[in-house]
């Protein structure tokens, strides 16, 4: 089913205070970091070499449901008490599966109480703790939800186990990284498969030092790296990292250079889907990957581009599914998205010869917001450039605003002429009141 090499992963510690800080330069409207040098996303060819996942094949959507208690019971032999829920506990799916006591044990003993309690079973069971499995695997650590329970909705791909392993989860990972990446700032941590997050700053900010390379031949990648144990406190350790994002030197570089990707097929197979803007989807999450705003990580000078400055109605068709919602089919909902992912999106280039007008530009865009260390350095070019970057802040918000309140005005017009009003707005004293109270917001 393609997750061999993602299952054979070694355990990696938490590096709480990186994830921490990583989230706190998120940028929810593109879908991007924010660091002094200009934007970095994961792409889909990270995703495939440091975890193994694929991200070629069938899109990881279909119907959700509001509720998954039919499908548990017929697919995975569980009952759900509760009717109306998309959940299952943790610890039922292992007992499920004979491996119900494991925090303590070692993967090997796993490996044996598995095989166990599976070995005697053919059939319509095998099939069953199949799938139980497979729910663990997707709903809690590709597509995982915050605390205990692991999310069902994968259920409806699990049904046909011959047509598992055509589906890129890798690409419906992404999407669901960059969903939780989105969620405020007080919320520590990520869902789903935090140490992805960590082996990609490892790998392509290894100047802070929060990585110690391991096994340099193993693949995925992840195999290389162990964490760096540090007994600092979580604040002043995000305050530290800050600091270092604040003052990494950046140039332009190629990563994956010299990667025997002989030893890594999934790469090779993938490596049509590399390279462009495209589309992501992870069931109700629908997001748009901007890979030309990382045109560097290509070996490409950066142009200008236009960069996203807010979430329209067709960018994020729904909210990320969080308990009852209506039955909804989003293979007929986003249908256009679908078609850009079979088309495997745009291809990303640029013509340009230096990265200079993207930096004036990224630095009038987002100048106020790229430093979140304590010691910004002293550089009066870059201290201008924030206070530019705060003025198109300032003037965007007006202009914005004047849209709004311009669409105010169409709008009491339209009820106006609803309830035949009097033919002028000067006959009427409700209206100029409304008026009067725009003009001082406007002012």
């Amino acid at each position: 089913m393609g997750f061999g090499p993602f299952l054979l992963l070694d355990e990696l510690m938490p590096d709480v205070a990186l994830i921490q800080a990583l989230k706190e330069r998120w940028d929810p409207e593109c879908h991007a970091f924010l660091f002094p040098w200009g934007h970095m996303i994961p792409t889909l060819e990270d995703v495939a070499r440091i975890t193994g996942l694929r991200v070629d094949g069938q899109e990881v959507t279909r119907v959700t449901y509001t509720s998954y208690q039919e499908l548990a019971e017929r697919l995975l032999g569980l009952e759900v008490t509760r009717e109306r829920s998309f959940l299952v506990a943790r610890t039922r799916l292992q007992a499920s599966l004979g491996v119900a006591d494991t925090r303590h044990q070692t993967r090997e003993g796993r490996r044996t109480d598995a095989r166990a309690a599976l070995a005697e079973e053919e059939g319509a069971a095998a099939d069953c703790d199949l799938r139980c499995f497979l729910i663990l695997v997707c709903g809690k650590l590709i597509l995982g939800t915050r605390g205990d329970p692991v999310s069902c909705r994968c259920l409806p791909l699990l049904e046909d186990l011959s047509s598992v392993g055509s589906y890129a989860w890798g690409a419906s990972f992404l999407a669901h990284l960059f969903n939780s990446l989105g969620t405020p700032s007080r919320e520590t941590g990520v869902a789903g498969f935090f140490p992805f997050l960590q082996v990609w700053a490892y790998y392509h900010i290894p100047s802070l030092g929060r990585g110690v390379p391991r096994r340099l031949d193993a693949v995925p990648l992840l195999q290389r790296w162990r964490f760096c144990r540090d007994e600092q406190s979580l604040r002043l350790q995000v305050t530290l990292i800050h600091d270092a994002l604040d003052t990494v030197p950046f140039g332009h570089w190629t990563p994956y250079v010299g990667e025997d990707d002989a030893a890594q097929p999934w790469v090779e197979r993938c490596r049509p889907y590399f390279g462009r803007d495209i589309w992501l989807h992870a069931f109700n999450t629908v997001v748009p990957f901007h890979h030309r705003l990382v045109a560097r990580t290509l070996g490409l000078h950066q142009a200008v581009v236009e960069f996203p400055t807010g979430q329209r109605p067709w960018e994020r068709p729904g909210r990320s599914f969080s308990g009852i919602q209506q039955e909804t089919d989003w293979t007929v909902r986003v249908c256009e998205q679908l078609t850009d992912w079979e088309h495997r999106g745009r291809e990303v280039a640029s013509e340009d010869t230096s990265d200079e007008d993207y930096f004036c530009a990224y630095a009038r865009r987002y100048g106020a917001q790229v430093y979140k260390g304590s010691r910004r350095p002293f550089d009066h070019e870059g201290q201008i450039a924030s206070l530019e970057g705060v003025l198109h802040s300032t003037i965007q918000q007006r202009d914005d605003f004047q849209a709004i309140v311009t669409q105010l005005r169409e709008e009491l017009d339209r009820a106006q002429q609803m309830v035949g009003g009097a033919s002028s707005s000067q006959e009427d004293p409700g209206r100029s009141v409304l008026e009067g109270q725009l003009a001082a917001v406007v002012a």
